[in-house]
């Protein structure tokens, strides 16, 4: 079996034991878990918590704790500095970015100041109400999505790849994207050998900047290797570290130092991926391995933009915000005008006209307009790039939603037979909606293997293609799922309520048609079966409709 992932900065104490250089000494001694509104900070797995997990950095976790373990007196800068920096002399503007970094995470602000209350010439001082809870280190073989114990995953039975973050050894944290984009290419290349498994990107960033050893990331995401590293950018060369270790014995098993211009990004990040998949694919004797190489951007400012946006869309999907989408479209559309031909960020600029269109976030919702522009966006990308996999999903992602439902359905295959590892949770969109819910069962399984910490939505597709399947107690906890990771989805109380409605609980059924009118005050059965519910079978369609009236929501 095989594995990767990438991570760092760290020293090697014990064999397969990782010490993160940016942690406070002693700081795992105690092993607290700090509850504050709808967070969970935990001391022990470096994790902060809302709804879903919130990706931070290291230096922006150790201060929230310190602020948390303190919140009882005010702390001045020069203290935060000596516990979180070393004493290494930092200016006032690079403490404030920390600090913003920080209320962005918890949902503060510099204006209210809720919860962290800045006292100009003094320092700091966490206002929120918050409580301890004091808890044992993390139980073997065990690993925590929300407040769910997860059990340790089985190890599939073909060479697997699981690629972390390369760690930005780079005192200026905003170029974290660098280091994350180069990740990500490295995962989608590896990615093109049928002969891997390949742990979706989504679930490697979950270790973003924490300390973790490498048995439990083996443990946690199924994998037997890892691959971890770093990247160090100074001026316009870079260098680039990484090493494979076996996750069961923590031996180490391959590793080396890339140093290059900038310029050749594309090509030190070919090469790592061809030097990997050489040493995984030994395990199975060399297998025939075809690849389809990503057209890379004309210009390394074009990608730098592309993957800003993509990063901040990501988050989207657990914040269901407008200004995270606007942003997200904005850093793409920069992208684009430096690279008119870059693919990936049309295929991804594409993705926010169909999240704008479906959802009630903006003006244009359910305008024609906006769908129009994600249909022009996602065709834009498969003739760029006819060979990009996720080209073909955002087209038939549209398609599905255009009730065109064969031509979405074929964008997929094609999606998949461009590289049998692709995974992508919007197949469901057009299987369910065509009339396949056990494929689309079968595909999102398969997809939250690849994927355990999966978005948000992967669930609530879930529980449609049950429901579909008139299997409304198996839908139910999907849809709850969902409901309680991004309770801000409409989407997903509509589905509860109708579920509910079929199981004759219709105390929560009218709760969740509340819920629906609460995000939606305009919503109608007739709208909404007109735009966004677009089945290929009419019985498909009576059934939720009809679930939908039952649980009181309001036909015109």
């Amino acid at each position: 079996m095989a594995y990767i992932f990438l991570t760092g900065p760290f020293t090697l104490g014990l064999p397969g034991v990782l010490r993160h250089q940016g942690r406070p000494k002693g700081q795992r001694e105690n092993c607290l878990r700090y509850l504050f509104e709808d967070y969970a900070l935990d001391t022990d797995r470096r994790e902060l918590r809302g709804r879903g997990l919130v990706p931070v950095t290291p230096q922006v976790f150790d201060l929230l704790e310190y602020l948390l373990r303190n919140r009882e007196r005010v702390v001045s800068k020069d203290e935060l500095v000596s516990a979180i920096w070393g004493g290494r002399a930092i200016s006032d503007s690079a403490l404030t970015t920390r600090v913003n970094a920080v209320r962005a995470a918890i949902g503060d602000s510099g204006k209210t100041q809720r919860l962290i209350k800045t006292l100009p010439r003094k320092g700091l001082r966490f206002v929120g109400s918050a409580r301890e809870e004091h808890k044992p280190p993390d139980i073997e073989a065990m690993s925590t999505a929300g407040d769910t114990l997860r059990p340790a995953l089985a190890l599939p039975g073909k060479p697997s790849v699981a690629v972390l973050p390369f760690t930005n050894l780079h005192d200026d944290s905003s170029r974290d994207h660098i280091s994350d984009g180069i990740t990500e290419d490295i995962i989608t290349e590896l990615s093109r050998f049928s002969e891997l498994f390949v742990i979706a990107r989504n679930s490697s960033f979950q270790y973003h900047g924490k300390m973790v050893d490498i048995r439990q990331i083996g443990r946690e995401l199924g994998v037997r290797y890892v691959l971890e590293g770093s990247i160090r950018q100074q001026g316009e060369r870079i260098r680039i570290t990484a090493q494979l270790i076996d996750a069961l014995t923590a031996t180490h098993h391959w590793a080396e130092r890339y140093d290059r211009e900038l310029k050749d990004m594309f090509a030190v990040q070919d090469e790592l991926a061809r030097a990997i998949a050489t040493i995984l694919v030994a395990h199975v004797n060399k297998a025939e391995a075809e690849r389809t190489l990503l057209k890379p951007p004309t210009s390394w400012q074009a990608y730098d933009y592309y993957m800003r946006g993509a990063s901040i869309l990501a988050s989207y999907w657990s914040t269901v915000k407008a200004a995270d989408l606007h942003e997200s479209r904005r850093l793409l559309e920069k992208s684009l005008s430096i690279d008119p031909g870059f693919a990936r960020a049309y295929s991804t600029l594409s993705t926010t006209y169909v999240i704008a269109w479906r959802n009630r976030l903006d003006e244009d919702h359910l305008n024609p307009a906006a769908f129009d522009r994600a249909h022009e966006l996602a065709s834009r990308a498969v003739r760029l790039d006819p060979n990009l996999p996720h080209a073909h999903a955002s087209l038939g992602t549209v398609l599905a939603w255009k009730r065109q439902h064969d031509a979405a359905v074929a964008e997929f295959d094609k999606a998949l037979a461009l590289n049998p590892n692709f995974t992508d949770w919007r197949i469901a969109i057009a299987l369910v909606y065509a009339g396949e819910p056990a494929r689309a069962i079968e595909l999102l399984k398969k997809h939250m293997r690849l994927d355990p910490f999966y978005v948000p939505l992967t669930p609530h597709w879930l529980g449609l293609a049950h429901y579909t399947l008139q299997q409304y107690s198996e839908a139910l906890p999907f849809l709850r799922e969902c409901a309680l990771r991004a309770p801000n989805y409409g989407a997903v109380h509509l589905w509860l309520a109708a579920t509910y409605a079929r199981l004759g609980q219709m105390e929560e059924a009218k709760g969740e048609a509340e819920k629906v009118l609460q995000l939606d005050p305009d919503f109608t059965i007739e709208r909404t079966a007109r735009t966004t519910i677009a089945f290929k079978h009419d019985e498909h369609s009576s059934d939720c409709f009809d679930a939908m009236r039952v649980a009181g929501l309001p036909e015109r």
